[in-house]
């Protein structure tokens, strides 16, 4: 591998100029800012999505599999934020990769989560389509129209700057963390165990039983759909340049965003297949509302539900874009991708890393309109994203034990080793669901492969933070073997 200066590698751009112009916002976000971000990234996981899962192992299979991704994602989480502690950088993932596997592992995984934050947001502007179209807002249908708007403003909004942008999703999050609320307590009113297992057993399947009437095996098929409580989460260390005190700051709001995601989580899923059933959810577009009209007819709290589900998708798919918009900065600021692309404007907003994953998922949306496989595609590379960095962890720990680490994660190692062994597992499980999503998301891998292996990988920018942090732990492990 060659590492380039920018000096060397571009006349146009001077060393000195070439950090300066890839500089984001300093200080812009508090721990408690964070936090909502965070959650936002989650949210509209709670209001739609998830309730495939029941098709796949019914409500017994699902619970267990939600428990197991739960407990994936608070271990992925606890390790992050150790990592972030130690590595503060915008590359979040990627940067880590990058210190313990080398320049392959950071693009692997920087690649991977951009397949994830590029094809989220894409999906659910096709999802907030439906919504529009169904509370009959505007008197606009589902379609491109739509889709363009929900770029355009929400992409207008982060260029505006990034304390502006942090503090419209901390508001639409906290309408949406509200309506949940107020809809789980609805739904307990109407409560009954007895609807939780009401899909029908196929007697074919090994270990079928009322609880799990697809077997063992639709346990592991429910995985991808027990992810969609927490997918997202782990892109809260993306905002590290942006954030007060981040070594602090970064691992106090992930443990937060986990713990509200939990409980979040378990009090959507529980009361709505206990209000209506399991069976009568399960194929649903709108879970929740579909859980409070047991008569098919719409009531107070069944539109206010429906409305605020729309909030929800808004608020993560405006900070989908800026996780993705920071992971393309990140990789383009140390050569990984073209370095045009980290440029940042007057207002220290990546325009170009705002503007060209927006310009892919508007194509990709008014091109396919099939929101539910670019969902799918996504979770295969978060799942590769979540091995790489659990891994990351256990190989940081074994390498370099003195590292500082201003937070270290409760039970080390044994914590990144459940959640690489999960992760893993995840993985596998996106084909049972969607194989042809799998197929895509590695066709996707093998260009992106290419082009790093053939031309980026001789052409990395030595002052970039995560090629600094390399250099550096290189050479300490030079002058201990001396």
């Amino acid at each position: 591998m060659t590492v380039e200066s920018p000096k060397t590698s571009s006349a146009a751009e001077p060393a000195d100029d070439y950090l300066e112009r890839r500089t984001l916002r300093r200080g812009s976000a508090g721990w408690l800012l964070l936090t909502g971000l965070g959650v936002a990234y989650v949210v509209s996981g709670d209001f739609s999505g998830w309730n495939f899962g029941l098709a796949e192992g019914g409500f017994g299979g699902l619970a267990i599999a939600m428990a197991l991704m739960g407990v994936m994602y608070a271990c992925m989480v606890f390790s992050l934020a150790e990592l972030s502690s130690v590595l503060p950088t915008a590359g979040g993932g990627y940067g880590f990769a990058r210190r313990a596997l080398g320049p392959w592992g950071g693009f692997l995984t920087g690649t991977a989560i951009l397949i994830e934050y590029i094809l989220a947001p894409a999906a659910i502007s096709i999802f907030i389509g439906d919504y529009v179209e169904s509370l009959g807002l505007f008197g606009l249908t589902s379609g491109w129209p739509v889709y363009l708007a929900c770029f355009v403003v929400f992409i207008g909004i982060h260029l505006w700057g990034v304390g502006e942008a942090l503090r419209f999703s901390f508001v639409v999050t906290g309408i949406a963390v509200a309506a949940l609320l107020v809809f789980a307590v609805g739904a307990f009113m109407d409560f009954d165990a007895s609807k939780l297992n009401d899909i029908a057993v196929d007697g074919d399947a090994f270990g079928s039983t009322s609880w799990l009437p697809m077997g063992l095996l639709g346990i592991w098929a429910a995985f991808p759909f027990g992810m969609w409580f927490f997918l997202g989460v782990e892109g809260v260390p993306l905002a590290a340049e942006e954030t007060k005190d981040p070594a602090r700051t970064l691992p106090r709001a992930i443990r937060w965003s986990m713990a509200i995601l939990i409980a979040l989580a378990l009090l959507t899923f529980f009361a709505s297949a206990g209000a209506r059933g399991a069976n009568a959810i399960q194929d649903a577009g709108n879970p929740l509302v579909e859980a409070l009209q047991p008569g098919g007819e719409a009531t107070a709290l069944s539109r206010v539900i429906n409305y605020a589900g729309l909030a929800g998708l808004v608020a993560s798919f405006f900070s989908l874009i800026y996780a993705g918009s920071r992971q393309l900065f990140a990789l383009s600021r140390a050569g990984y991708l073209p370095r045009f692309l980290s440029l940042t404007s007057s207002r220290k907003a990546p325009y170009l890393g705002l503007l060209v994953p927006g310009a892919i998922g508007f194509g990709l949306a008014a091109a396919t309109g099939d929101g539910a496989r670019m969902l799918n595609v996504a979770v295969f590379g978060a799942t590769i994203s979540y091995a790489l960095m659990s891994l990351s962890h256990i190989v940081l720990r074994r390498r370099e034990p003195g590292l500082e680490r201003p937070y270290r994660t409760p039970g080390g190692m044994l914590t990144s080793s459940v959640a690489l062994a999960l992760a893993c597992s995840a993985l596998v499980a996106t084909f049972l669901v969607d194989v042809t999503a799998a197929l895509i998301a590695l066709a996707v891998y093998v260009v992106a492969i290419a082009y790093f292996g053939f031309y980026s990988r001789k052409h990395l920018v030595a002052r970039a933070p995560e090629e600094e942090f390399a250099a550096l732990a290189a050479a300490e492990a030079e002058l201990e073997r001396d």
